[in-house]
């Protein structure tokens, strides 16, 4: 790529983030109340993202072969516990990815 094409690309890819970050405040102003279905989606996609992610990141836990899915089932439980117990995304996030990385290694 050139110089040119560069610069190009990199000017589409921070006006496409800059309009994706703005887009909601001038479609949603805070004059009108918001509809009813995006307070819906605001509600239920995190959960169901969350969700979507857990089976993605589990898909491949083969229990027929050493070490038979222990790291991740122990990891994701107690990411599950810490979040029942603390309610904190970040922690739960953190403590569980390392809880998973020190098991895969031992």
């Amino acid at each position: 790529m050139t110089f040119f094409e560069e610069a190009i690309t990199i000017g589409v890819c921070a006006a496409a983030t800059i309009l994706t970050r703005f887009l909601p405040f001038f479609v949603f102003s805070s004059r009108r109340p918001t509809p009813p279905f995006m307070t819906y989606l605001g509600k239920a996609l995190p959960p169901a993202i969350f969700a979507m992610l857990c089976v993605y990141c589990l898909r491949h836990i083969t229990f027929l072969v050493s070490p038979y899915g222990l790291p991740e089932l122990c990891a994701s439980a107690v990411t599950v516990f810490l979040q029942l117990k603390k309610r904190s995304m970040m922690l739960s996030m953190v403590v569980g990815t390392v809880c998973y990385m020190v098991l895969i290694r031992l």
